[in-house]
């Protein structure tokens, strides 16, 4: 599964405020509540699972990136969000700097081993400088989903026909 087939324009957050990445990780998951990709009754259930993942290992990725990511038994089909901070995160990203792009990936836990290749392929892409500049510099949620799949189709993946670009999946 491609990012670009993941994400719609609710579920991107061009202004996180958080200061922290626990904090951080709740104010994406609460623009997946407000979009509808997850139940408030889950809310909990997937920070726990989030922060569990954060203490094995770091999901900072370095280059300004941030992966944090879960499985759990309550979702049916993985969901995301993807957010924007200006000030920068610590992530304790492998190369020291400050986690700028932040994608969330919820994931159900029945498929994880075959959503470990979306989260290697978004890594993938996600190393693009000039993508990561791009989405930074975006002034709007449309403009970063257009730029996230012209670099998905630059670099050879294909998405499956979408449902729509603006409604959750």
């Amino acid at each position: 599964m491609l990012l670009s087939e993941i994400l719609h324009e609710r579920v991107i957050k061009l202004e996180v405020r958080a200061q922290d990445k626990s904090t951080a990780m709740e104010e994406l998951v609460d623009v997946l509540i407000e979009a509808g990709d997850i139940p408030m009754v889950l809310r909990a259930h997937v920070i726990e699972a989030l922060e569990e993942r954060e203490k094995s290992v770091s999901t900072g990725m370095g280059n300004g990136l941030a992966l944090p990511h879960c499985a759990t038994d309550r979702v049916d089909s993985v969901t995301g969000a993807l957010g924007i901070s200006r000030h920068g995160i610590d992530f304790v990203c492998r190369d020291g700097s400050p986690a700028n792009i932040l994608i969330l990936l919820v994931i159900p836990r029945r498929s994880f081993q075959e959503h470990l290749h979306t989260v290697s392929s978004i890594a993938r892409v996600m190393r693009q400088k000039t993508l990561r500049e791009a989405i930074l510099a975006a002034r709007d949620a449309k403009t970063i989903l257009h730029l996230i799949e012209t670099e998905e189709t630059k670099d050879g993946l294909s998405a499956a026909p979408k449902k729509g670009s603006t409604g959750p999946r």
